[in-house]
């Protein structure tokens, strides 16, 4: 009878895993982005990306399609798999920053980021100055108190200053300006963590920030926009240091 019941029942099913697909996206994502697929070279074939990652030609079809979506690679009848040129790649996308190793994005990124900031923040709060709700102006003082109260806590002191930064973009009501905000988050976010640990004068950094609120309150455009400047001064020197303490390392 236990013989019969088993025969019924069948082998018992393999582990599920979940995370299969995923982490072969990243593996070979980190490995174009690490430069060690180089840019124009040809990726191992289906087959032997099959064997390297232990997956069914099915996981790595679906993991290549994901990598081209985000402009990685290229498929090329008779040729395979091509890692595109970097002009191409969706840097500023969220899971492209977290497919990076460790260390591992370039500094002329985070240059961009602070020169894309430059250009529109301080007059993203000049508008915002002119046209922020009072309830916008009161998250933008709560974003505030975070990176207040966050003390030693670095990943505090960097989520409080994002939110802060995602807050002013908003209340521009500028919706181009906020798209755009909207569209280099996750970067400022990456960038701010990145440089968080670098900042030896937080207080310094809080009380810039409250530069903008008090600007916002008193509707003072210009106030607002030398405030601006004055944060982003401080990102250049705190970028500066984090470069420096990247070479060191």
């Amino acid at each position: 009878m236990a013989n019969a019941t088993a025969e019924i029942a069948g082998p018992a099913p393999k582990p599920r895993r979940p995370r299969v697909l995923p982490d072969v996206v990243r593996a070979i994502a980190s490995e174009i982005l690490s430069g060690s697929y180089p840019v124009g070279s040809t990726l191992p074939s289906e087959n032997d990306l099959c064997t390297e990652h232990g997956v069914s030609r099915t996981v790595i079809r679906e993991a290549l399609k994901t990598l081209a979506a985000k402009g990685l690679v290229l498929s090329r009848p008779r040729i395979g798999t091509v890692v595109c040129e970097r002009d191409n790649w969706n840097i500023i996308d969220p899971q492209v920053l977290e497919w990076h190793a460790p260390n591992s994005i370039d500094p002329a990124l985070f240059d961009s980021i602070l020169e894309t900031r430059r250009a529109i923040e301080p007059l993203v709060a000049e508008l915002a100055a002119q046209r922020a709700s009072l309830q916008e102006i009161a998250d933008l003082e709560a974003a505030w108190k975070g990176m207040e109260a966050a003390g030693s806590d670095v990943g505090r002191f960097a989520r409080s200053d994002a939110v802060f930064h995602q807050v002013l973009y908003g209340a521009c009501h500028n919706p181009i300006f906020r798209q755009i905000g909207g569209m280099i988050e996750t970067a400022l976010n990456f960038a701010l963590e990145a440089t968080a640990s670098s900042v030896d004068r937080r207080d310094e950094a809080v009380k810039v920030h409250f530069g903008v609120i008090e600007a916002l309150r008193m509707r003072d455009g210009a106030a607002a926009r030398k405030a601006a400047d004055e944060i982003l001064d401080l990102a250049a020197r705190d970028l500066a240091r984090a470069k420096s303490q990247h070479k060191q390392d």
